[in-house]
C-alpha cells in the first residue's frame, strides 16, 4: 500500500494534532504553528457539501471553494520556502482532492521542518526575506482563511463538529 509520509493512502493527516515536538527550536515552533493549522484546516472542511462550497459572500468575496483554494496556494508558498526541492502535483478542481492535497502539503512541511537544525533555518528565507515573514504572511493568512471557512459553513447551515478542541488537537 503507498504511503505518504508515513501515513496510508487513504488516510489524511491531521484528524488529530501530531505528536508536539521534543524541544523547543525555531523549526519546531514553525512546525508546531504548521501542526496547528492542519488540525484547524481539517475539522473546518470536514463535513463540507457539495452545495456548501459555492456559500460565500455576494460581490468579489471568495466562496468557500475559492477561499480553500487560495489556502492550498498558501500552503504551497511555506512548503516551498523550506523545501527547495519539493515536488506536489497541483490538485484539480475536486475539492476532496484539493482538500486532501492541503493537508498533505502542511504535513510534508511538518515534517520538512522537525528534520531541520537552528543553522538550517538560518539558511531560509521566504521570498528573499526572513522566515518571520512566512508566519506573519502566509501561515497567518492560511489561519485566518481557516477561520473563514468555519464561518462561512456555520452560516450555510452546516456548522463545524462542536467537538473539535483546537487547544488539545483531540476531540472531547
Amino acid at each position: 500500500m503507498l504511503t505518504f509520509g508515513g501515513l496510508h493512502a487513504q488516510e489524511l493527516p491531521y484528524k488529530s494534532l501530531l505528536k508536539a515536538p521534543e524541544n523547543y527550536s525555531a523549526a519546531n515552533v514553525i512546525a508546531r504553528m504548521v501542526d496547528g493549522l492542519g488540525y484547524r484546516f481539517y475539522w473546518a472542511s470536514e463535513g463540507l457539501k457539495a452545495e456548501d462550497l459555492s456559500f460565500g459572500p455576494e460581490g468579489e468575496g471568495r466562496d468557500i471553494q475559492q477561499t480553500t483554494k487560495h489556502i492550498y496556494d498558501l500552503c504551497l508558498l511555506v512548503l516551498q520556502s523550506v523545501d527547495k526541492g519539493a515536488e506536489v502535483e497541483e490538485p484539480g478542481e475536486d475539492f476532496e482532492e484539493l482538500r486532501a492535497e492541503t493537508l498533505k502539503v502542511l504535513y510534508a512541511t511538518s515534517l520538512k521542518l522537525r528534520e531541520l537544525s537552528d543553522k538550517d533555518m538560518e539558511t531560509l528565507s521566504f521570498r528573499g526575506m526572513p522566515l518571520w515573514y512566512m508566519i506573519n504572511g502566509p501561515i497567518a493568512d492560511a489561519v485566518y482563511h481557516t477561520g473563514q471557512i468555519v464561518l462561512l459553513r456555520r452560516m450555510a447551515g452546516n456548522p463545524m463538529n462542536p467537538n473539535v478542541n483546537v487547544l488539545t488537537g483531540v476531540n472531547r
